[in-house]
């Protein structure tokens, strides 16, 4: 990723105005035995006290970093019960990255947050209706499966 994907303009200006980036070695402890860490690149989106909202192993490039921090942002907000934040998150990942890997777990998240949020099952059954559409053999698609019964 040091070659392809962190010098890219569009990755450092997101992470300069997104992220606290800290960068450790694989074999730093404790850190690396505490998060799990066993292959490089290992990235984890962190909340101010450490505790893990988004894990990444491997190799992602620019049009996938992005959208895979937003998403773990989106879910530090969501795992914090703001929902309306977490919303913003999902939507921008849909609107800006709508056929990124992180796309369909957004759809997902946006569906329970607004459900969260308003007690209104309607959303769940409109991301499964979405994922179906657009994302058919996604996991997140078979996740969302039960929600299809909501009338």
């Amino acid at each position: 990723m040091d070659a392809v994907t962190y010098p890219d303009e569009a990755v450092v200006s997101f992470i300069n105005n997104n992220v606290i980036p800290l960068r450790i070695p694989s074999d730093q402890q404790p850190l690396a035995g505490e998060y799990g860490v066993s292959w490089t690149p290992a990235l984890f989106v962190l909340d101010q006290s450490g505790h893990e909202h988004q894990a990444t192993v491997g190799f992602l490039s620019p049009e996938e970093l992005i959208p895979s921090l937003l998403l773990g942002i989106g879910n530090m907000y969501f795992h914090q019960d703001s929902f309306t934040q977490s919303l913003d998150y999902y939507t921008t990942i849909l609107t800006e990255h709508g056929r990124s890997d992180a796309a369909p777990e957004a759809v997902f998240q946006r569906g329970v947050a607004l459900y969260k949020s308003t007690s209104d099952p309607k959303p769940l059954k409109e991301a499964y209706e979405q994922l179906t559409r657009d994302f058919p053999e996604n996991t997140w698609t078979k996740r969302a499966y039960p929600y299809r019964l909501i009338p």
